[in-house]
């Protein structure tokens, strides 16, 4: 049990954070794109996530709560070094939730400001997230590199949200808005692409321990399938977004889903990357580990929550699934 209880952990912490970046990525990407749109359209965009953005933001709690129950040692030593951007992403994430109650009930005169203040929300909480990534994925160092190395992780996870978000408006929106989507997606899928790129590129640069795990034969060879289908997710998108016609034919949702595979196939590389450590080069799952007796006692806490969570998310989605319809807050 000593063995695989933090194996076990890790795993669920690392579906959460994924199942996170996904569903609060895309409502992050709403955020972002309400300057873009109309008054009446960005009602229909906020009335478009509003039955689901505060589930989604459930995944992130779970994420940092099995880092604190299941590594303690790296909980502390993890959110030390992070507390500047993780301070910035609650006020955003706060910002968010305060801005979204208040943009009707403050009245037409003060709407426009509680959509800025959404808009900086969730501006704010995604380049914080990609900052935070990056210098995750630096190893904490904290030198001129590992900031230039954030810095472009900080841009990069933003340019992926809206792609998100342009996705998920093209399954949810119809329409000026339906029109607006797909050509927001022409102008995010360009900035996404050369982010993960230069991502791709800089990650093994920064990390001498990444570098090795896959460059070195034959694990270049059983790690090729990820960003080859990486890259084919990322044609299938681009290809999409020349027809028109199919995305108003209903096919929009393909642009999500490949997205959502990207972040899927970024999350396997990360996890090969990683592993056995969860923070590079200075601490492994096991040194970072409680107590088997401690991790025992909360794994049935665990065991009971997360199903709970995943129907949950489900039930959701299956029951306002389908266009959005007219905002209302009654």
């Amino acid at each position: 049990m000593a063995y695989w209880l933090p194996i076990i952990y890790v795993g669920i912490m690392g579906l959460a954070l994924l199942i996170y970046v996904v569903l609060d990525g895309y409502d992050l990407g709403v955020g972002m794109l309400l300057p873009l749109a109309d008054e009446a359209e960005k009602d229909m965009m906020i009335a478009s996530i509003g039955p689901f953005w505060d589930a989604n933001e459930t995944w992130i709690v779970l994420g940092v709560g099995v880092l604190l129950i299941a590594f303690p040692l790296a909980h502390g030593v993890i959110l030390t070094s992070l507390y500047v951007p993780a301070t910035l992403m609650l006020m955003g994430l706060i910002l968010r939730g305060v801005a979204f109650d208040l943009r009707v009930k403050a009245g037409d005169q003060h709407k426009s400001l509680w959509n800025r203040a959404f808009f900086v929300g969730s501006l704010t909480a995604a380049i914080a997230q990609g900052w935070m990534l990056g210098a995750y994925v630096s190893g904490l160092r904290g030198d001129t590199t590992s900031l230039i190395f954030s810095a472009l992780i900080g841009l990069t996870l933003p340019a992926l949200y809206l792609v998100l978000a342009c996705g998920w408006l093209m399954m949810k929106a119809e329409g000026s808005l339906l029109t607006k989507s797909i050509a927001w997606a022409r102008g995010a899928i360009l900035p996404m692409g050369l982010g993960l790129l230069l991502v791709s590129i800089a990650t093994p640069l920064v990390s001498n321990e990444i570098a090795d795990k896959w460059f070195s034969f034959p694990n270049a060879l059983y790690m090729a399938p990820i960003p080859l289908l990486s890259a084919a997710c990322y044609a299938g998108i681009v290809m999409l977004l020349r027809d028109d016609n199919g995305i108003y034919r209903g096919r929009g949702w393909r642009l999500f889903a490949a997205t959502v595979a990207i972040c899927v196939l970024a999350t396997l590389g990360l996890a090969y990357s990683i592993f056995p450590d969860v923070i590079i080069g200075q601490m492994s799952i096991w040194q970072a580990a409680a107590s088997v007796k401690s991790l025992t006692f909360t794994l049935v806490g665990v065991v009971l929550t997360v199903p709970v969570i995943l129907v949950y998310t489900v039930i959701v989605y299956r029951v306002f699934h389908g266009k959005a319809t007219a905002l209302s807050y009654e």
